[in-house]
């Protein structure tokens, strides 16, 4: 009884301080917690990533990012080949074990193409810039913060929509009341039940800013595990 009597209270507090902080001020504090002295605009830095899936084999890639210079690189090893892409200012190049002169075989055969290398680009900016990267352009972010018990925590959650051009997708970010670490976002696309949800655990500090150790990445219809994305630091 007293156990269920101190959660009540505590989701009251939480739901009453949900209903005071803005979606900019919610935001704000998250991003004090993952970047306090604002480093994500000049970032410079390697990223290890391991990926776990379910069925498939383990895969590797290293991942450089260097803003100021507009410069993104992932190398991926997969058994005996490497693969390396960069977008160098919009400008695209690949290679194979090293080797750069690469003839139309090999680059239909492992996908080396400067569309897929941007998705690359987007894809991991985005998800390790989080939650700096909710204030680029196009991003619209809620001004109503709510609370949610997911996987039975309470969270400040911040809805996310983006322009047209940026992206269709609704997404959600949940946010440690106490902390304000991003813990979970999930996102719906507009097709009924679709999308995922992702589990973050654990913090790797870069460059003095707090990035997500795991991304275990789940089904948002059925719970269905997806894999896990596991961030280290260059040894």
């Amino acid at each position: 009884m007293k156990n269920t009597i101190l959660l009540l209270v505590l989701f009251i507090s939480v739901a009453a301080f949900a209903q005071k902080i803005t979606g900019d001020e919610l935001l704000e504090k998250s991003i004090n917690f993952h970047d306090p002295t604002g480093n994500w605009d000049t970032f410079h830095g390697e990223l290890i990533v391991t990926m776990e899936t379910p069925k498939g084999a383990q895969r590797k890639s290293s991942i450089q990012i260097h803003l100021p210079k507009q410069y993104f690189s992932v190398e991926t090893a997969r058994d005996s080949i490497v693969t390396k892409q960069i977008v160098h200012k919009e400008v695209c190049s690949f290679a194979i074990n090293g080797i750069t002169n690469l003839s139309e075989e090999l680059i239909e055969k492992y996908s080396l193409n400067c569309k897929r290398a941007k998705m690359f680009k987007n894809y991991y900016t985005y998800l390790y810039g989080l939650p700096m990267k909710l204030k680029d352009k196009g991003t619209i972010v809620d001004q109503t913060v709510t609370t949610k018990t997911f996987k039975g925590k309470e969270y400040l959650v911040l809805k996310v929509n983006y322009s047209k051009e940026v992206g269709k997708d609704t997404w959600y970010f949940y946010f440690d009341p106490k902390t304000y670490a991003m813990e979970v976002y999930q996102f719906f696309k507009e097709v009924k039940n679709s999308g995922e949800y992702i589990l973050l655990s654990g913090l790797e500090t870069i460059n003095n800013i707090k990035m997500p150790k795991n991304r275990a990445w789940y089904y948002n219809k059925d719970d269905g595990y997806l894999g896990t994305d596991i961030l280290s630091l260059k040894k």
